[in-house]
């Protein structure tokens, strides 16, 4: 299939190894005028060494974009994120996911700006990153064109890249030595993947977190810090109000002080196989169990809990890319109109990789202690809790006057529950052994058998 014929194209560009050569391989292959962007979100290492790159690679002064992200990132996506207490499969925090949409949505407001036709991204075609880009990027602009190198060029080895960026003379400044993982990094996470890695049963290397210490060498001594709490969003730790970017730095120091955040799960890619990756989010994971807490003296209890429903579908939506997706949009609408009362404080005590909260109090908290006490009380008729349980005791006690034989079988002695346990056939609610014990009345006199029999013809 003939290429589309691309004028202009905004690429994902970071100065190392891959965006370089794809920069160049764009001005090749398609011909066309390369735009470069450089999202600043809190990764660690500087961003700006990646405009002389791009300058030296023949990309226009006004060509080249370099912007911090920071806060937007944290207050737009990730703090959104956390009211719903997002966590894919039970572990991981999404750090990847979550930033995959802001990135998406600043080359398409570049490409408007400058009158490109095109965007390009440096994911390869076996992750998750192609779909959250590309998702983002179609949501935003149906018609715009999307450049996938990995997915159309033969370079599809180390050693080829650096044979092709010798040949062309890309100055890749000793980014071309292999990297024992494939990083990810923004304020939220770095991840780690690939090599060691690839073999599920390999314990990681200690000297590959780059964030945090270790638990076992972690202070010997816990720390406690508070943070405040309004709408559902962070606003203030220990008492100083921050800004959103702010609180997570500062949340991170903690956690990396302590060894806090560390995870090495196996997770289900949208695309799937199976990955292994482990993880650094610290101060993500402070977030989570104080959010946690000050919701659970301030929410509604079905609230709560309806909460807790949503949260795998919204969380699997990040995952797969749908951040721009109607039914993400409608689930946050849902999510946020739960955070209206989500305020106060929550005290924590950080130790050896361990969040403990001790405390936690609001203005406005559901909890009432002279409802819960254990000591006398004026407000609660404890004989009220008797037609409580039988009313919800009601149908139980319907059944078990007209279905008898539903009591007998829950009453089955051990010799019954064994044979039961063997046999795997079911046939409604009864398992065939059941069946078959119940027509010829196994365990009865004679006299009852043949009862037994007589009723049951």
């Amino acid at each position: 299939m003939a290429k589309r014929k691309i004028k202009k194209a905004v690429l994902a560009y970071s100065g190392g190894l891959d965006t370089s050569i794809i920069l160049k391989w764009l001005q090749d292959e398609y011909e066309c005028e390369v735009v470069t962007f450089t999202a600043d979100l809190g990764q660690g290492e500087e961003v700006e060494p990646a405009r002389q790159k791009a300058l030296d690679m023949g990309i226009k002064p006004e060509n080249v974009f370099i912007l911090d992200l920071r806060e937007e990132f944290v207050k737009d996506y990730v703090f959104p994120m956390f009211r719903a207490n997002a966590i894919y499969e039970g572990e991981y925090l999404l750090g990847t996911s979550i930033a995959r949409p802001l990135i998406s949505k600043k080359q398409i407001e570049i490409a408007h700006k400058t009158g490109a036709d095109a965007v390009s991204h440096g994911a390869t075609g076996k992750g998750n990153d192609q779909v959250r880009f590309e998702l983002g990027y179609l949501a935003l602009d149906p018609d715009i064109a999307v450049i996938a190198p990995w997915r159309e060029w033969d370079l599809n080895s180390r050693t080829k890249l650096l044979k092709y960026a010798e040949d062309h003379g890309i100055d890749i400044d000793g980014k071309g030595q292999a990297k024992p993982y494939s990083m990810d990094a923004n304020l939220l996470h770095i991840s780690y993947e690939g090599e060691h890695l690839e073999n599920p049963f390999n314990e990681p290397e200690e000297d590959m977190w780059l964030w945090s210490v270790s638990p076992e060498n972690a202070p010997d001594e816990a720390e406690y810090i508070t943070i405040s709490y309004k709408n559902g969003d962070p606003v203030a730790i220990n008492r100083e109000e921050m800004s959103p970017a702010t609180i997570l730095e500062t949340l991170n120091a903690y956690g990396n002080k302590h060894g806090i955040g560390r995870i090495d799960i196996v997770e289900n890619r949208y695309v799937g196989m199976k990955a292994r990756g482990c993880y650094e989010t610290p101060g993500g994971t402070i977030m989570l169990k104080a959010h946690r807490a000050i919701e659970s003296i301030t929410l509604d209890r079905e609230e709560a809990h309806m909460k807790d429903e949503l949260m795998p579908k919204y969380a699997k939506l990040i995952y797969q890319g749908f951040w721009w997706s109607a039914e993400r949009r409608m689930l946050q609408a849902a999510i946020d109109a739960t955070q209206d009362h989500v305020q106060g404080d929550v005290k924590l005590k950080l130790y050896k990789g361990n969040i403990t909260v001790v405390g936690r109090r609001s203005d406005i908290s559901l909890y009432s202690e002279e409802h819960s006490t254990f000591e006398e009380d004026e407000v609660y008729n404890q004989k009220d809790a008797e037609g409580f349980i039988r009313l919800n005791a009601l149908r139980f006690i319907i059944e078990g006057k007209k279905q008898p034989e539903r009591i007998a079988a829950m009453m089955a002695n051990d010799e019954e529950e064994e044979v039961v346990e063997e046999c795997r056939i079911e046939t409604g609610s009864f398992t065939i052994c059941q069946r078959i014990k119940r027509f010829f009345g196994f365990g009865k006199t004679e006299e009852e058998k043949e009862e037994y029999i007589k009723k049951n013809k």
